[in-house]
């Protein structure tokens, strides 16, 4: 089964075709970065206007780096939530025009599953059952996925997703945009010890997590200590990154012995972040865990990880027909 996966959930716009829903054949991203980093976030309206523009180019890329036309497609996965509702539109909308056309199967990915896949496009894809811990720049959770297809939320953000918060504290540093990659490489000079923010506690011992709290405390530091030197921002972003590490680490060992869990699945965005990966790695060690990780360009968002989800709902025999619809707040799981 050769399957064409469209990703547009926020600010990339990624087209890849996967055949057998593991072997990718040809995958292409187009960053926004250039368009979002003067205003130091997401723009919905410029990335939806961005989608519009390079979406066709993309998908041609992502077909011809795989040798194939779209009629040797067996069908079209397409990510229609969560995100940008008009994100998810232009790639939702594509992907129906393209399945009509030409006759295709259609499925509807979630972002979030989507997410969870991109482990199985590895060299050592976990066996179920196992934990999904799927940090972005949208959205923080942490799943047990007990089957193919079958999931249960064992906790989420209260507030901000923890990328979120690394664009936050990369914009009050003023660092950049975007906040992740821009915050680990200031902190490899700084002191991860020198401040000591906060690691939010859920008093009713839910294991959601919440970052407005250290966004909130670093807010205050760099106004009563500014302007920083560039040692001080080098400890801030050290100290502000080893909380957020602090408090996933934590929360996902903790789920794993609550639940008995043995496996644990590290991705999104933020999971390209090197300290989160040994620090995760050296406690998975500690208690008995195998971590799957996937490689930085896996995590990010891409459509390879679209298509494999879409490739086993599609052989499971799923089928969306033409009125699939954009829904920005889809959940995975309750």
């Amino acid at each position: 089964m050769i399957v064409l996966g469209i990703e547009t959930s926020c600010d990339e716009t990624a087209a890849a075709v996967l055949d057998g829903g593991r072997k990718v054949l040809g995958s292409v991203v187009a960053s926004q970065d250039d368009v979002h980093a003067p205003y130091g976030g997401v723009v919905p309206e410029l990335a939806s206007r961005r989608h519009i523009e390079v979406i066709v180019p993309v998908i041609e890329r992502a077909l011809d780096q795989a040798h194939v036309r779209l009629a040797d497609l067996d069908g079209i996965a397409v990510t229609h939530g969560p995100g940008l509702v008009g994100s998810l539109l232009v790639g939702t909308s594509l992907a129906k025009a393209l399945a009509w056309a030409h006759g295709l199967w259609l499925v509807g990915v979630n972002h979030l599953e989507g997410h969870i896949y991109a482990s199985f496009l590895t060299d050592d894809p976990p066996e179920y059952p196992f934990l999904a811990l799927v940090v972005s720049g949208g959205h923080t959770a942490l799943y047990h996925a007990r089957a193919p297809r079958e999931y249960a939320l064992l906790g989420q953000t209260r507030d901000d997703a923890a990328g979120e918060a690394f664009d936050k504290v990369a914009k009050l540093l003023g660092l950049g945009f975007p906040g992740g990659p821009i915050v680990q490489r200031t902190a490899e000079s700084g002191d991860p010890a020198a401040i000591a923010f906060p690691a939010s506690r859920m008093t009713d011992g839910a294991r959601d997590f919440s970052f407005s709290g250290i966004k909130t405390s670093v807010s205050l530091y760099v106004k009563r200590h500014g302007p920083l030197s560039e040692r001080q921002v080098a400890d801030v972003a050290a100290s502000f990154q080893a909380a957020v590490v602090r408090m996933l680490v934590r929360k996902t060992m903790r789920a794993c012995e609550q639940t008995g869990a043995k496996r644990v699945v590290l991705t999104g965005g933020v999971a390209a972040n090197r300290p989160l990966r040994e620090a995760l790695a050296a406690e998975a060690v500690a208690h008995g865990v195998r971590l799957h990780v996937p490689p930085p360009r896996l995590c990010t968002d891409n459509a390879a990880m679209i298509a494999a989800a879409g490739s086993d709902r599609l052989k499971a025999g799923e089928r969306a027909a033409l009125d699939l619809n954009a829904v920005p707040d889809l959940t995975l799981a309750q």
